[in-house]
């Protein structure tokens, strides 16, 4: 796919159709003079860049240019047929050509529109001072059986995509592909996640030509030092990639993140043998009944983390073999999650004080509230509305107060539950949605709280975290004492 025009979310070639798609139509208006020279040259490259577009791969949101453009050409084409025959030149009636043309020109400009409301995501530029590198493992748990499946002989199985600090790769080389590690996969997960929440799934079309700034396989980053791991674990129905580009600016600052597909649970997980695994959990529309699945939901999720965290200390241990071998610093963790994977970072932290750290984006806590945390937590919120539950903040504030360390909890004007993740990189940008704070500085709010948290709990840099945080919302500090 074509480079993306910054801010028109159109690539050249489907821009320079737009244009001549509005040339044709504009030629009726023109100077007798013009309107051959017109018509001829938009008529050539229109017709060249959509065979060019077809084989590529169109874009919905290029049909409807093709559509005005086809009702316009007899119009623009008729005046210079008549000519060629020797018959007098004829146009239509200003009056009765004016609405065609207007519909025409309504129907092109519905391309930019939705383009601009569906885009192919344009992944943010990493700020660290390293490349960023991407990996893809699947691991089984042979210990513990699948509770989704009834076959007594399955074992859980996940699979992890690993953002790692890396070397500079070449000038040209292939950037990773968004939502899977091949284009089919990549439509396969579109696919589901559309599937989820009820869209067609060609609206969402876009993210499976997207690119993200990581290299696939990328050589690691040289110097010999030992990265801080975080792990991740998505919303319900969410995948891996869901955030990647958080997962991108961390690594380009000198974290290995680890983000977790969970089968039966993520909308859909492709294994290395190329067998989908689509989702099985679903709301039943009771509250007292819904918040007994998402505790036991919660619950697998929370293993699979504590699960991924023993296989990175066996693969930097070499017990696991892999590029990462020696480089990951275990003893430095953060538990992390979005949704329902905050909620499970939340109880994989109260059960495996291997992890030191942990982040809540936006995540409703699931379970008990005992025992008490004992790490660092921050929760990230978003902004607190009359629709929102009102059991979330009371419950979310309780185990910040329960915790035998200091908790942060941050309520940031203007986000939504979706800004916490990837999507308002490729989602229209409706405020209900998404949030208000846009496009760019979506993905850097949750960034750089998070990295100044990061940096401040794993790698103890000096910092006043409360005065840091504050900048970007309403900040609640819970302390050991329970004081605020």
């Amino acid at each position: 796919m074509t480079e993306i025009v910054a801010g028109l979310y159109m690539s050249p070639l489907e821009l320079l159709a737009l244009l001549c798609a509005v040339a044709l139509v504009v030629a009726r208006w023109l100077p007798a003079a013009a309107r051959p020279r017109v018509t001829i040259a938009a008529g050539t490259v229109l017709l060249l860049s959509a065979i060019v577009l077809f084989v590529v791969g169109i874009r919905w949101q290029m049909l409807p240019v093709l559509a005005g453009a086809a009702l316009a050409l007899p119009f623009a084409l008729a005046p210079l047929l008549r000519h060629r025959t020797g018959r007098p030149a004829w146009r239509a009636r200003w009056w009765l050509a004016l609405p065609g043309s207007v519909a025409c020109v309504g129907l092109i400009a519905t391309a930019p529109v939705t383009a601009w409301a569906f885009p192919v995501p344009v992944f943010p530029e990493p700020s660290g001072r390293f490349a960023v590198g991407t990996r893809v493992v699947q691991w089984t748990d042979q210990r513990r059986p699948e509770s989704f499946t009834t076959d007594p002989h399955d074992r859980r199985t996940v699979v992890v995509q690993l953002w790692y600090p890396a070397q500079k790769s070449p000038q040209g080389a292939q950037r990773a592909q968004y939502l899977g590690r091949t284009e089919p996969e990549a439509r396969t997960v579109s696919a589901a996640l559309a599937r989820q929440v009820g869209l067609p799934g060609f609206l969402v079309g876009g993210v499976t030509r997207a690119h993200s700034r990581s290299v696939f396989n990328a050589p690691v980053a040289g110097g010999g030092g030992r990265f801080p791991v975080v792990l991740f674990s998505p919303g319900s129905g969410g995948v891996r990639t869901q955030n990647t580009a958080w997962a991108e600016e961390l690594a380009s600052h000198g974290y290995v993140v680890a983000a977790l597909d969970h089968p039966y649970d993520s909308a859909a997980v492709v294994l290395a043998n190329g067998r989908t695994i689509h989702s099985q959990i679903a709301s039943t529309g009771h509250r007292d009944k819904d918040e007994e699945l998402a505790v036991g939901w919660t619950a697998v999720r929370a293993a699979d983390l504590g699960f991924v965290l023993t296989q990175l200390d066996r693969m930097d241990r070499g017990e696991i073999t892999g590029p990462l071998t020696g480089r990951l610093d275990t003893g430095r963790v953060a538990v992390t999650g979005h949704s329902i994977g905050g909620a499970a970072a939340l109880q994989a932290a109260r059960q495996d004080r291997r992890f030191d750290a942990v982040i809540d984006l936006d995540g409703y806590p699931h379970g008990p509230t005992s025992p008490s945390l004992h790490q660092p937590t921050l929760a990230l919120t978003q902004a607190i509305t009359p629709s929102t539950d009102p059991r979330y903040l009371p419950r979310l504030s309780k185990a910040l107060k329960l915790s035998t360390a200091t908790g942060y909890r941050l309520t940031i004007p203007g986000a939504a539950h979706l800004t916490f993740m990837d999507g308002p990189l490729y989602l229209p940008p409706v405020p209900s949605i998404v949030g208000s704070l846009g496009r760019t500085e979506s993905p850097h709010v949750v960034a750089a709280t998070t990295l100044a948290f990061l940096d401040t709990t794993l790698r103890h840099e000096p910092g006043d975290m409360a005065d840091i945080l504050s900048a970007y919302g309403d900040l609640s500090v819970y302390h050991p004492d329970n004081s605020r």
